[in-house]
């Protein structure tokens, strides 16, 4: 429309001067030079050229104040057809400050064995190695050294302490290398259900007992997932915790669906395949592992309480990491995609009257004529009357 305006416009004030000319009253060049002039001066680029972007500025305005950051227009635009939401669980859904509820061991006493994980785990960044590492200092024992540290992404990490070979992590990690966990297998499935985190360690490749780590769950989630449902999304849990811990959540939370036990790396995957459904995916998370799913999400939302690559790959960010903020910012782009609409109209109807209103069309019924005086009035009026609507997004309950 922006490209062919100007054209159209001019096209219709030169047919203007030239009926004016060729059968309007005297004298002709009078009434031929103003009217052509009122149509140029009534036609209003401006305020086709505001009515979107003067409602992204105030819709953002309106988003930052309640601590909702838009990276860009399109996230706000897109927002809107949302349906299915993805939501990481530690540190998204939960706080993502776990902590050490459980220990026991076997073969070796309890406070050496832990000393020994600890060491291991003090040399993650993963926050269940870290609350196993305060978890052991709050029984005041000390992490042992540890060398020839080895992770494995997803799954668990292993070192040398005190000429032992310390494996700690999931219990997939330590099948991989043909270590029998079944000894534990029952105390760690009735810790799950208690929706903790369990993690088995073996010493010299013999398993020797598993750890619970809990990470309690935002006090503000349970409202997040009711508000994300009245808005007729569907919620999808996709983490990297034991099926029955992520299934324990999934019930107190009310989540419609759950991905459990998923490699960082497939994360992206599962994403793509709920779009290739047919949905339009918002993905939640927080963490470096999340941020190929934000990416490839239709609208990726960070926690601005996690990483920078995660903030830095969304299109959305949560500044307190409240998920209530996923229905306001839906709610947000709803209403400023209808305020757009609406000022389109206001642009659109006024070109639309005003036009042929300047041309004179009233003259031959009624002897009317519009003066470019009142018509450079009409045209500012009508750049006044998409700004005040914009601002009427100020006023969106959020």
């Amino acid at each position: 429309i922006a490209a062919y305006f100007v054209e159209i416009v001019v096209a219709i004030a030169i047919a203007t001067a030239l009926a004016w000319w060729f059968f309007g009253p005297e004298p002709r060049f009078a009434y031929a030079f103003l009217n052509a002039i009122a149509v140029l001066i009534i036609a209003c680029p401006c305020a086709v050229g505001l009515a979107t972007p003067i409602s992204m500025t105030v819709a953002m305005g309106q988003g930052a104040r309640a601590g909702i950051l838009f990276r860009n227009a399109e996230a706000i635009e897109r927002m809107r057809d949302i349906d299915t939401v993805v939501v990481d669980k530690t540190g998204t859904l939960t706080l993502g400050h776990p902590a050490l509820t459980d220990f026991i061991s076997e073969g070796i006493a309890e406070n050496e064995a832990l000393a020994l994980v600890a060491g291991v785990e003090q040399l993650s960044e993963h926050p269940i190695a870290l609350a196993i590492v305060e978890g052991a200092k709050a029984r005041s024992l000390t992490p042992r050294p540890a060398g020839a540290f080895e992770a494995v992404n997803g799954l668990g990490v292993q070192a040398d302490i005190d000429g032992k070979r310390m494996l700690v992590g999931s219990r997939g990690f330590l099948a991989q290398r043909g270590i029998d966990t079944q000894r534990w297998d029952a105390r760690a499935e009735a810790w799950r259900t208690e929706a903790k985190t369990v993690v088995f360690f073996a010493v010299n490749n013999v398993a020797a007992g598993i750890a619970a780590v809990a990470d309690p769950i935002k006090d503000s989630t349970v409202d997040a997932m009711m508000a994300l449902k009245r808005s007729g999304m569907r919620i999808v849990m996709l983490t990297g915790d034991a099926r029955r811990t992520a299934e324990a959540v999934a019930r107190k939370l009310g989540i419609d669906e759950t991905i459990a036990e998923v490699l960082p790396a497939d994360k992206a995957g599962h994403v793509k395949r709920l779009q290739a459904e047919g949905r339009k995916v918002a993905m939640a998370g927080d963490g470096i592992n999340d941020a190929p799913a934000l990416a490839q999400a239709d609208v990726g939302i960070a926690m601005g309480t996690g990483t920078d690559v995660a903030m830095e790959t969304a299109g959305v960010t949560l500044v307190k990491g409240d998920l209530r903020g996923i229905a306001r910012a839906a709610a947000l782009s709803r209403a400023t995609m209808n305020n757009i609409r609406q000022n389109l109209a206001f642009a659109f109807g006024y070109n639309a009257l005003g036009i042929p209103l300047a041309a004179g069309v009233l003259y031959p019924v009624f002897g009317l004529l519009l003066s470019p005086v009142f018509a450079g009035a009409a045209m500012a009026m009508s750049s006044v009357s998409v700004v005040t609507n914009a601002l009427r997004l100020n006023r969106v309950k959020l």
